[in-house]
């Protein structure tokens, strides 16, 4: 699932004419590996994520000499970036787990004119729900049945649904427009994963559920609560929004 929306992200940045790219909260490098079977022979690739445990892995699996690591927050990306600025900024499933306004701040800042700034936003947090996620019969998701889960375990009711999303198009764009970017073009996806693969997510700690209140383990075991009411191979469809932006050429 994660190495897909790399390959799309990284189609979308035009790595294929940059010589200097970001991987944002890259994690264990799968986007980075996927922008650098684009990139150009002589390319440098920065993968940079305040998480040491996690580019330990990276560090172990990817041997590319074009590949470097930086353990820094997103916010400080500016801080880290290579001199001279870099030609395309690529960031897979986290920008809604950042400062997102300090993130587009610190984005504009080190791109160089004409480059582009690709990331997604999970459907949920951006309120966008592809077609065919609407075409297929409505099943409590992992998600949700954890949601449930936690209620009774707290002996309250599951956490009502946010009346509005936390980053809809409309506000990436007026943070892209404060930030000096501009936007370039928007896409609905929609990704087919069965519930083992779901699982698999939720187990990343920065993405395990419930958010608050409850621990690591806690989580894993209301996860595996939530798998035995589904069947490994049930297929969900995630929705999620991509967006590219950029630096105009006269800035």
């Amino acid at each position: 699932m994660y190495s897909a929306s790399s390959r799309d992200l990284a189609a979308r940045a035009r790595v294929t004419d940059s010589h200097t790219v970001v991987d944002l909260c890259g994690g264990t490098g799968t986007t980075a590996e996927a922008i650098l079977a684009l990139a150009p022979p002589d390319a440098d690739v920065v993968s940079l994520d305040s998480a040491p445990a996690m580019q330990r892995i990276g560090r172990r699996t990817l041997s590319d000499p074009r590949l470097s690591w930086v353990t820094a927050r997103a916010e400080e990306l500016a801080e880290h970036a290579p001199a001279g600025g870099v030609d395309a900024v690529v960031c897979n499933s986290a920008i809604w787990k950042t400062d997102v306004p300090a993130v587009f701040t610190a984005v504009r800042r080190v791109l160089r004119p004409g480059g582009r700034f690709v990331f997604n936003v999970g459907g949920g947090f951006a309120g966008v729900t592809h077609p065919d996620a609407r075409a297929r019969p409505a099943r409590p998701t992992l998600g949700t049945l954890i949601e449930q889960i936690a209620a009774r375990e707290n002996g309250t009711r599951p956490t009502p649904k946010r009346d509005t999303p936390q980053l809809p198009l409309a506000a990436v764009t007026s943070h892209l427009t404060t930030a000096g970017l501009t936007l370039v073009e928007t896409d609905v996806t929609a990704q087919y994963t069965t519930v083992a693969e779901r699982r698999a997510w939720l187990s990343i700690s920065v993405f395990a559920r419930p958010e608050h209140g409850f621990s690591y383990e806690q989580k894993m075991s209301m996860l595996s609560e939530a798998v035995a009411q589904t069947e490994p191979d049930d297929v969900t469809v995630t929705s999620r929004l991509v967006v590219v932006a950029e630096l105009p050429e006269t800035s």
